[in-house]
């Protein structure tokens, strides 16, 4: 063990803090022995600089970080402090990045961008097919996409970059060895053995509490160069990451097939399928794509020469895509 020990670990572990808080202790100090010595609620009140009102057993959050590092070894699961080399570096830009990242595989490539894809959880047809197609062609492209692993967009832009070749990674809202939804646990292990990686700022044991979500869209959207939302409804995650995104200089992309209203509506006048949140946010000024292409050409990015324009725009024609699409359409009860 290096001379950090399980500084990290406990200090990500300490009730009543901030992201930013943890951050500043993380900072302050090189070593576990080093910080148990003064973590004292009048040692942590002058470095946050404020009145820290929390419970402090520093001995019983020791125990703690103790049990989260020997299961994160037991289950092939390592983490990064902030500080830490191996530490997304876009992630360490944005204002309240995770004190420690847990991850199982790989972490993305620091020197390649990503694209967060996301978006609702019971997509129209089109919708599902083009998330497919975006994440098939920008891993075609070499790019990875970064998504929630959530059933609708996100899994489907998974799958479709891992058959474009390229790893792909996903940003849970447990432990990782709590894989949320289950119906996507082997979608995960095909992740992990394609190189790519699951992500978490949550120790292993983590239960997919519901006020997780929120607060791990800001890693999707963080970790990422830019963000496409798919198809999102008036009041849905997907907004709330790409606010996140936003806040964090990020690009950010509306999918065409989430970005116009025709279909919406069923005989009797109910929304069949809800996109209100990604037209706002299209009428807002965010620019609508078609393809991963105008991706790489917003980014001044060279297409591979060994494939042409057209293979890449993510026709509606594209049989695997159709296929797909059909098939998630027949698990929601939906017609094409």
């Amino acid at each position: 063990m290096d001379k950090r020990g399980l500084l990290d670990l406990i200090i990500a572990r300490i009730p009543g803090l901030s992201v930013r808080e943890k951050i500043s202790l993380c900072e302050n100090f090189d070593g576990e022995e080093d910080f148990i010595r003064v973590a004292t609620v009048s040692g942590i009140n002058a470095i946050i600089g404020r009145e820290f009102a929390g419970a402090l057993n520093i001995e019983q959050i020791r125990i703690q970080a103790g049990h989260d590092a020997r299961a994160a070894r037991a289950r092939g699961i390592r983490w990064v402090a902030w500080n830490d080399a191996a530490y997304p570096p876009l992630l360490r830009e944005i204002y309240d990045p995770p004190a420690v990242l847990f991850c199982r595989g790989n972490l993305p490539d620091p020197e390649k961008p990503l694209v967060a894809i996301v978006g609702t959880r019971r997509p129209s047809p089109g919708a599902a097919r083009q998330a497919y197609d975006l994440g098939r062609d920008l891993g075609r492209m070499g790019i990875s996409a970064v998504s929630g692993l959530a059933l609708g967009i996100d899994a489907m832009s998974h799958r479709g970059n891992l058959e474009g070749g390229s790893p792909t990674f996903a940003v849970l809202g447990s432990g990782l060895d709590e894989v949320y939804p289950r119906t996507n646990r082997l979608l995960a292990q095909r992740i992990l053995e394609t190189g790519g990686g699951l992500i978490s700022e949550y120790p292993p044991g983590t239960p997919p509490f519901k006020g997780h979500f929120p607060a791990r869209n800001r890693i999707i959207s963080g970790i990422a160069r830019g963000l496409v939302i798919v198809e999102a409804p008036e009041s849905s995650g997907a907004l709330i990451t790409a606010r996140n995104a936003i806040d964090q200089n990020r690009d950010l992309w509306i999918a065409s097939a989430g970005a116009v209203s025709s279909g919406d509506e069923s005989a009797d006048g109910r929304l069949r399928f809800d996109r209100r949140g990604s037209i706002k946010l299209a009428e807002n000024g965010a620019k609508v794509i078609r393809s991963a292409v105008e991706i790489l050409k917003e980014w001044n990015m060279e297409i591979p020469a060994c494939e042409s324009v057209d293979d890449l725009r993510g026709s509606d024609n594209t049989d695997t895509g159709k296929a797909l699409a059909e098939s998630l359409a027949r698990s929601l009860n939906v017609e094409l």
